[in-house]
């Protein structure tokens, strides 16, 4: 029980972190780096708006991921994992996943059809294919917690 308490306690510093680092992308660092790429760039100036929103959707389906986390981490420190809230909460990170995914789906199509190099092709297909794999995980996790709380149920039920 020790363990499990110093391991939400040091993912719970680690969400912290990440959580205000990345607010501080979104706010400052995602935008100022499409700013000044377009001045760079002036060529390619009119991908600064559609990349700076793509950017700050995709780091807040990140941040829902963290804060759906946060709230199963404080099921499993008050005990109450295995219950339907918990899943309401595995449920917002497979739709946060599936659209940070999606959304990165329709930009891979956009630099597939306008790529003269494989090579950033190939990376966002990479990104796809982790994506995906992650949130088929999470599905399956999710699967498995659902088992663990109807057998929880069932065996209050008998006791």
């Amino acid at each position: 029980m020790q363990f499990t308490r110093l391991a939400v306690t040091a993912l719970r510093i680690v969400l912290v972190v990440a959580f205000l680092l990345l607010v501080l992308f979104q706010v400052m660092s995602l935008p100022g780096q499409f700013a000044h790429m377009a001045q760079e760039n002036p060529e390619r100036a009119y991908l600064q708006w559609p990349l700076t929103v793509f950017s700050i959707l995709e780091v807040a389906c990140v941040q829902v991921v963290i804060v759906s986390t946060w709230k199963l981490l404080t099921m499993v420190k008050l005990g109450s994992i295995f219950s339907n809230e918990a899943l309401r909460w595995v449920d917002a990170i497979v739709w946060a996943i599936a659209a940070a995914w999606t959304m990165l789906a329709v930009l891979s199509a956009s630099v597939v059809l306008n790529a003269d190099d494989p090579g950033l092709p190939l990376l966002l297909f990479l990104l796809l294919v982790a994506g995906a794999a992650l949130g088929l995980v999470v599905v399956v996790l999710r699967a498995l917690l659902r088992q663990a709380t109807d057998l929880r149920t069932d065996m209050e039920a008998v006791i």
